[in-house]
């Protein structure tokens, strides 16, 4: 009964996240495909689950019912047999005497038959006892782990409450930049301003994609990122930087100052994703605005200027810079995510 009800349960919680637009907080939205298939998965196997608990049940009902069936006749049978054997037993003394001496017998081969009985019995419960302490207590142990394991995220999926990623989340997970190529010898690191889809192909595969890329913005003369490009056209700034540079740029992000940012400098970031939560970074660029201006983490701006570039001492490398020359405050986005198309 429990897997059944683990099944309705990620059944509900996946749907739940449909209902209420929630899943792109948890994955790319290209693939919500999978989603809407597992939902249709688990509601076939949720269906498998209930007719097979239903068949199983059905049996045991029966099973019992004939069980039951059993000792009302064998009940009866014993009750019609007694006053025959009495009627029986009663001419004269020899058959008294022969039926004794059959009794007798019969009583010690009762007698025997009831030990012997008795025996196996009380060696069939303690064998029973005893593989039951060293099999199926452990097998019932690792049951009800795996279950535990199954719920746990039912419940926090249920309970607790959707958190979109921030600023906190950049200093939490510690990205102080100590090296800026440190990614690529480290799949698990989160990516940081530059998105890198190199891992997913050859090196020439690559080569080819982002030279294709590069066509689809080195042609305009202001370059606008926007929620469905944001990822592609950054990708494609750090690959070619001087086919950028002293163009118009244009996106909107929210601020993080962090440790290495000085003076009038600050990160302009937007969370992104490649597949889903799990392979999320934090994409963006430094940015430097106008003398006099200050901010606070997590404020949204959406900010245009010219593309230049300088050597960045804490990373130890060129990077590209936006010299902002307008820039204005804006909401927080209703999905402040942006994803790679």
């Amino acid at each position: 009964m429990i897997r059944l009800y683990v099944l309705a349960g990620f059944g509900c919680l996946f749907l739940m996240m449909n209902l209420n637009g929630n899943l792109n907080k948890y994955i790319n939205t290209k693939y919500a495909y999978l989603s809407e298939s597992a939902i249709v998965l688990l509601a076939i196997l949720f269906v498998f689950e209930f007719v097979r608990l239903y068949a199983k049940e059905k049996e045991a009902a029966k099973r019992k019912a004939a069980q039951a069936a059993a000792e009302r006749m064998n009940a009866e049978g014993g009750a019609h047999g007694e006053p025959e054997d009495e009627l029986g037993h009663a001419p004269n003394n020899s058959h008294d005497h022969g039926h004794e001496h059959g009794h007798h017998r019969h009583n010690g081969h009762d007698h025997h038959g009831h030990d012997h009985y008795h025996d196996i019995a009380g060696h069939g419960r303690e064998g029973h006892s005893h593989h039951g302490h060293s099999h199926e207590q452990p097998v019932r142990w690792k049951r009800y782990l795996g279950y535990g394991i199954l719920i746990f995220p039912l419940l926090t999926g249920f309970i607790l409450p959707v958190q979109t990623l921030d600023s906190s989340f950049v200093k939490a997970k510690g990205f102080s930049f100590p090296d800026f190529n440190v990614s690529a010898d480290n799949p698990g690191f989160h990516q940081f301003l530059k998105p890198d889809t190199s891992v997913f192909y050859g090196k020439q595969g690559y080569a080819k994609v982002s030279k294709k890329e590069l066509s689809e913005f080195e042609s305009a003369k202001d370059v606008r990122l926007t929620d469905a490009n944001f990822l592609k056209g950054l990708e494609a700034l750090y690959n070619y930087p001087d086919a950028f540079l002293g163009r118009t740029l244009s996106f909107d992000g929210f601020i993080y100052k962090g440790e290495q940012a000085k003076g009038n400098s600050y990160f302009v970031f937007r969370f992104g994703f490649i597949h889903c939560v799990a392979d999320s970074g934090v994409f963006g660029m430094l940015v430097t605005f106008p003398e006099g201006q200050s901010f606070e983490n997590d404020q949204w701006v959406h900010v245009t200027g010219k593309l230049g570039s300088e050597f960045y001492q804490p990373f130890k490398q060129t990077l590209p810079v936006l010299e902002v020359k307008e820039w204005t405050g804006i909401p927080k986005p209703k999905d402040p995510y942006v994803y790679r198309a």
